[in-house]
């Protein structure tokens, strides 16, 4: 088979390349996923998962991407819940082989179905995102209706998600980003937008919430906003300033397959729409993960199957 992978870890995306690659075992518990579209992380070449497995061990050449949408082709020994030329779509794991591939080998658990009317593409920009925004609003921020989050990056993959899940929530929601973002944000359930760069973070008032993609000087300067009693929760880095009278939350997504199957109900009646910017082949995976930092409007896929 054919896949994307990455050999050396000072070459950075000028290290991915297109490779054939034997097909995946799948282990116990295990699934083989025939993929049809796959996404990644812009930081995931500085993961250490992306160069050792879990004993530490060097894994190269090892393939990157983590999200996948695609179709059961085999099934692991002991594995049940899924059938081969089934649906799916989830998370690969983070210390092995992912899913910038034609096929890849997941733990059963890591997956969900995928409804016959949910496009493969739409599907694979829900997995991190998705999880990641539902994750830090509800199960680590305790948002709850009439409150106020903040969210910075409003109109990235992430930030784009908070915003609908915490405006169908019944939260006030004010998104951050950059000038050109005010009108996405606004369009996408946000009920004010604080450009980062003309406006002032600082006269946005008290929030009972902060959800952070950014990390430093944001970071830090969002932490003075957060009430008494509230929570800043981020992805970016352990916070070193803490609220005053609130606390903070540094946190990384973990997989939820019953909330992967939520999120996917909620794509396909309206509620929710993850945003889809590019959409390139396997091969030209290599230069798409290049231009990931070129803020381009919504998240790049890779489609890898058709049908």
């Amino acid at each position: 088979m054919q896949a994307i992978t990455v050999r050396d870890r000072d070459a950075g995306a000028g290290g991915l390349a297109l490779t054939d690659m034997p097909y995946p075992h799948a282990a116990e518990n295990d699934v083989v996923v025939r993929v049809h579209a796959a996404g990644f992380t812009p930081g995931e070449l500085d993961w250490p998962g992306t160069w050792s497995d879990r004993a530490g061990r060097d894994r190269t050449p090892s393939v990157p991407g983590h999200e996948l949408s695609g179709v059961v082709a085999e099934l692991g020994y002991g594995t049940t819940g899924l059938t081969v030329g089934q649906r799916v779509f989830g998370l690969a794991d983070w210390t092995r082989n992912g899913s910038l591939a034609e096929y890849t080998a997941v733990e059963a658990r890591n997956l969900a179905p995928l409804p016959a009317d949910v496009d493969h593409t739409v599907a694979a920009a829900l997995p991190i995102s998705g999880l990641t925004a539902w994750q830090g609003l509800f199960d680590h921020g305790g948002l709850t209706t009439g409150q106020t989050v903040l969210v910075h990056g409003a109109a990235g993959g992430v930030g784009s998600i908070a915003v609908q899940l915490a405006h169908e929530a019944g939260a006030r929601v004010i998104g951050t980003g950059r000038a050109a973002d005010r009108d996405t944000a606004l369009g996408l359930g946000a009920d004010a937008f604080v450009d980062l760069q003309n406006d002032r973070l600082e006269d946005i008032g008290e929030v009972d919430l902060v959800l952070d993609v950014f990390g430093g000087d944001i970071l830090e300067r969002s932490t003075a906003l957060v009430r008494a009693g509230g929570t800043l929760v981020t992805i970016a880095a352990p916070p070193v300033v803490q609220p005053d009278k609130g606390r903070a939350v540094f946190f990384v997504v973990e997989v939820d397959r019953a909330r992967l199957a939520d999120l996917v109900r909620r794509v396909r009646d309206g509620r929710l729409t993850p945003r889809i910017g590019d959409v390139r082949p396997l091969a030209e995976a290599p230069e798409a993960y290049a231009r990931i930092g070129r803020r381009l409007p919504g998240k790049t896929i890779i489609r890898i199957a058709e049908g």
